[in-house]
């Protein structure tokens, strides 16, 4: 694992040669931010991994979902099987942040579900990023909110050598300052247990790993590493024990942090009262009263990262600490950061501090919080920027921002492996479009082809979907559904799966039918109300929308309009540059396009056989109750490999059922 080595039968095809080779020697000249404009289905990711591992960077790759970022894992973790490759996003299966609104005089306690898969994965990208020499993790934006401090993280490191000294108790007391537990009952991630003169640690950021430690007359004698699941062990001569939780708070000065914060409770206090508002002050009080009051009872509280500033130390307004700093602590200024759809994630991210500051500010005017409160928050946009080193910006569609970032170093990647250009557009009058339309989807069907038709509403999606489905009003009999932001994620998936398995014929959807839709069996692309203004129609989303249609030699797309406005122009001037590029390549190098062709991704569990195998808990004895719990542990933790992190949350909950029954 010391270095990185990419494992593939894939060779550097069409413009990717050329594209690896400029962003390598960007790099090496010091060009530390480059664009790579890759179009659809051009093997971008491919590109970057032989950037890594030419360069041999440790790299972050930010996505802008966790969807799409968990697509990305599997892609270079395939590539790498040998080296360190981590997954990094939000642990929360559902997140309800601390809320006021003040029209209402409704306060909103946070309320959150963590997946305890995801936060094994993110302790497991840190333990990753202080084991090895070059690490590569996969994040969403969340990446940039605090964690708290890289230093402590590491000074709070267990290291254990065989034949150094060390007790037993000793250790203990260390893993409990590490916030591991001492398990009771249930040896699970993140506790340990005693058997004998030997410790057995259950380490939170490997799936199945225990360290077993033997002591002997106040000295370690023996370290094994051992598989739950195939027994194997491994002898270790040293091992770093790193902490259960990413949030070290330091209870050593607790007196000092707690005198800090009723200083800050007593301006705030009196701020209140100079202007008459006895309520709030009264508030602010009681409430930061009882924080300080668990927390040195309990050490915790809910809602103790709005005092993260004092336990980090640091001053008011400076930075958290987020994953970045975790790289650029460990690796100084040697590392790479990826953006992938980079228009889409740079916004993101620059908008992320805005909406944290907004909903802070409100509690704090009312007395919920403190003023300090604003300091636990997601990094600032120029405070991200500060800290990357050296950026490549991925996108098929660059803003301006990123080429000028860049100083106009864009890498071009257009001709695609397979040979596929770009899919020819033709724009058609909005009048009459929906009967165009069913003429055109019933020629796709007969090919055995699909289509993806785009509106601009959610309602006008439904009902298109309503209307099409209407055999009386079509002629034909065809199967649609539709996709929008309120169908949930499991079923999303699942809906493009019966797309893609011919289930459906035709998927109509909004603006989620754009980036990370990996839709080959597509032969149409039909754009409703093209030409009017706005975001989901501007040059950009056009020229993401239409690459849909790009994945299929047969592809097309069509853009039903009453005019050609702006951004359509330039939309269709742009793919056709690309068109006409692929097209020289091909006929230079003799190449005959050929469709995409990839597998269908199985479920792991029908949602009918789920049901019928639902068992009657009344009528389980204890032992079998404790058998269904260990099974759909099992199930929980390959959903969780397989990145399937919604099927992991579903079994978590009939796990926490079963549980609760006994």
């Amino acid at each position: 694992m010391d270095k990185f080595k990419l494992v593939s039968s894939y060779k550097p095809k069409g413009d990717q040669p050329e594209a690896i080779n400029k962003l390598i020697a960007g790099l090496k000249n010091n060009h530390n931010h480059q664009v790579l404009l890759g179009v659809t289905g051009s093997g971008k990711t491919f590109t970057i991994a032989n950037v890594i591992e030419k360069t041999q960077l440790p790299t972050l790759i930010i996505s802008h979902n966790k969807t799409l970022a968990a697509q990305l894992y599997q892609e270079v973790k395939e590539f790498f099987p040998h080296s360190p490759v981590s997954y990094f996003v939000s642990y929360y299966d559902y997140y309800q942040p601390e809320a006021y609104l003040p029209s209402s005089d409704t306060y909103i306690a946070k309320e959150v579900d963590i997946n305890p898969l995801i936060d094994q994965l993110r302790l497991q990208a840190t333990a990753n990023i202080f084991s090895y020499p070059r690490s590569i993790v996969i994040a969403s934006v969340s990446c940039i909110y605090n964690i708290g401090a890289p230093q402590t993280y590491q000074e709070k490191t267990f290291l254990l050598k065989k034949g150094a000294k060390g007790s037993l108790n000793a250790s203990q007391e260390k893993l409990v300052d590490l916030y591991y537990q001492k398990a009771l009952t249930d040896f699970t991630s993140g506790t340990f247990r005693q058997r004998g003169e030997r410790l057995d640690i259950f380490l939170p950021y490997f799936e199945d790993k225990v360290l077993r430690v033997f002591f002997a007359k106040d000295q370690v004698v023996k370290l094994e590493l051992q598989s739950i699941v195939s027994g194997k062990l491994e002898e270790k001569e040293s091992f770093a024990v790193y902490p259960a939780k990413h949030y070290l708070t330091g209870f050593d000065n607790l007196d000092s942090i707690f005198t800090a914060i009723k200083k800050e409770v007593e301006e705030q206090v009196k701020f209140f009262k100079d202007q008459g508002r006895e309520i709030e002050a009264y508030r602010i009080e009681k409430k930061v009263n009882y924080d300080l009051q668990m927390i040195s009872q309990t050490g915790y509280v809910n809602g103790i990262e709005n005092y993260s500033r004092y336990f980090d130390g640091r001053a008011p307004g400076e930075a958290p600490y987020s994953l970045v700093d975790y790289f650029k602590f460990k690796f100084g200024n040697d590392f790479l950061v990826v953006l992938d759809e980079s228009h889409v994630t740079i916004p993101q991210i620059r908008g992320m501090y805005n909406g944290d500051e907004a909903r802070k500010k409100i509690l704090i005017d009312f007395g919920f919080r403190l003023p300090s409160a604003l300091d636990n928050r997601p990094l600032k946009f120029a405070e991200f920027m500060a800290r990357v080193p050296r950026a490549i910006y991925v996108s098929a569609t660059p803003t301006d921002w990123e080429k000028e970032k860049s100083q106009g170093r864009v890498i071009e990647q257009v001709i695609r492996p397979t040979g596929l250009i770009d899919p020819p557009i033709t724009v058609k009058p909005a009048e009459n479009q929906i009967v165009d339309l069913i003429k055109q989807i019933k020629k796709k069907k007969q090919k055995g082809q699909r289509v993806l038709v785009v509106t601009l509403t959610k309602r006008l999606a439904e009902d298109l979907a309503s209307y099409l489905s209407d055999s009386n009003k079509t002629g034909t009999s065809l199967k649609v559904t539709y996709l929008h932001a309120e169908i949930d994620t499991l079923k999303r998936s699942d809906v493009l799966a019966d797309l893609r398995s011919g289930n459906f014929d035709v998927l109509v959807g909004i603006n989620l039918l754009r980036e990370g839709l990996d839709l080959p069996e597509v032969g149409l692309v039909a754009i409703l109300e093209a030409d009017k203004q706005g975001f989901l129609r501007s040059k950009t989303s056009l020229i993401q929308i239409m690459g849909r249609a790009a994945r299929n030699i047969a592809g097309e797309v069509i853009l039903y309009a009453d005019q050609k406005s702006l951004a359509m122009k330039q939309a269709m001037a742009e793919v056709e540059r690309r068109r006409e590029k692929q097209l020289t390549y091909n006929k230079k190098h003799n190449i005959t396009p050929e469709s995409i062709k990839k597998a269908i991704r199985p479920r792991i569990i029908e949602e009918e056989k789920e049901e019928e195998e639902k068992p009657d808990l009344a009528q389980l004895t204890p032992q079998e109750r404790r058998n269904l719990q260990k099974d759909l542990e099992k199930k929980m933790r390959q959903a969780a490999r397989d990145l399937d992190f919604e099927l992991a949350a579903k079994l978590r909950d009939k796990i926490d059922i079963v549980k609760d029954y006994s």
